[in-house]
């Protein structure tokens, strides 16, 4: 997790990423915004060393204004390999929130194995934009990956990133209704263990849903289906964690809790304790929540 030390709105994401508020909108001035996103930053941080999981934080990169530095899960990933991904990501001051040298000291520091370095961000310039574990939501288990098509979710891109680890992918088109809300994947799209909670109403047409549905079942996963309403409330954006003795732990924000309906709760208690996290600067003025404030990584065993 990296700390949120220049936390504030982001016009270039902004263009977007219609989940945004300005801090006028939340009748707060910059200052007061960014106070709160790190005081929420740092309770998440608590809250989920208290629960068993083990959580490494980056400070922000001093030399630069990265205001989204909260949500590094865009610009790297780790597996469990070893392999560390570097991604292509879609605006200037995003790409300034990478701190290579220091995300590898860190992971080696804390018995994270790094066996290979894949550097994929030289094809921003070629405007191929791929941001990592916001755009693609993984099957690590079975090594598929599910990517909906936006601006920051480039086919070809895609394809070369499942070649590259392996992945069968899965890239589906939204409709044009809501190309504009589908700017990440793991806003639509969580999947767990043995379950996936994912909108169903975003895809193009009910074939296709259906055929989603499917394959999400034959992957031996209980799919719990939201609307966009509850999309709106960050129920998609939540993430399963394993604490270090090996059980599941299951992330969310206190605006998804609230959001779920109680059948929905139940059956997501049912595969993992259920974590709630209050972020509610960061999820309305970054646009992003729990799970985007979260890259995993894999220590050795």
């Amino acid at each position: 997790m990296v700390r949120p030390d220049h936390f504030g709105f982001n016009p270039q994401t902004a263009e977007t990423n219609p989940f945004m508020h300005t801090p006028q909108a939340l009748h707060k001035n910059e200052e007061e915004i960014r106070d709160a996103a790190v005081a929420e930053f740092e309770s998440m941080v608590s809250t989920l060393r208290a629960n068993d999981v083990t959580v490494h934080v980056l400070p922000s990169r001093t030399d630069v204004m990265t205001p989204d530095a909260v949500f590094p899960n865009n610009w790297f990933s780790h597996h469990q390999d070893g392999r560390l991904v570097l991604y292509p990501m879609l605006t200037p001051n995003r790409r300034l929130e990478r701190q290579n040298k220091t995300l590898v000291e860190l992971l080696k520091k804390n018995n994270i194995p790094v066996s290979k370095i894949i550097d994929l961000t030289a094809d921003e310039k070629k405007g191929r934009i791929l941001e990592s574990t916001g755009s693609m939501v993984l099957d690590r288990v079975n090594k598929i990956a599910f990517a909906l098509a936006s601006s920051r979710t480039i086919e070809k891109e895609f394809e070369k990133w499942c070649k590259t680890m392996d992945y069968e992918g899965v890239y589906i088109v939204t409709s044009n209704t809501h190309k504009a809300e589908v700017y990440h994947s793991n806003l639509f799209i969580s999947i767990g263990t043995a379950f996936a909670v994912v909108c169903l109403d975003v895809i193009e047409n009910a074939e296709e849903q259906e055929l989603i549905k499917k394959e999400l079942e034959h992957l031996g996963k209980e799919v719990i289906a939201i609307n966009l309403k509850q999309v709106y409330a960050f129920c998609g954006n939540i993430l399963e964690l394993q604490t270090k003795d090996g059980k599941k732990k299951i992330i969310m924000s206190k605006t998804a809790w609230h959001a779920f309906t109680g059948e929905q709760l139940l059956r997501l208690k049912k595969q993992g304790e259920i974590i709630t996290i209050e972020i509610p600067v960061i999820e309305e003025v970054g646009g992003g929540g729990v799970r985007c404030m979260m890259a995993e990584v894999f220590p050795r065993v």
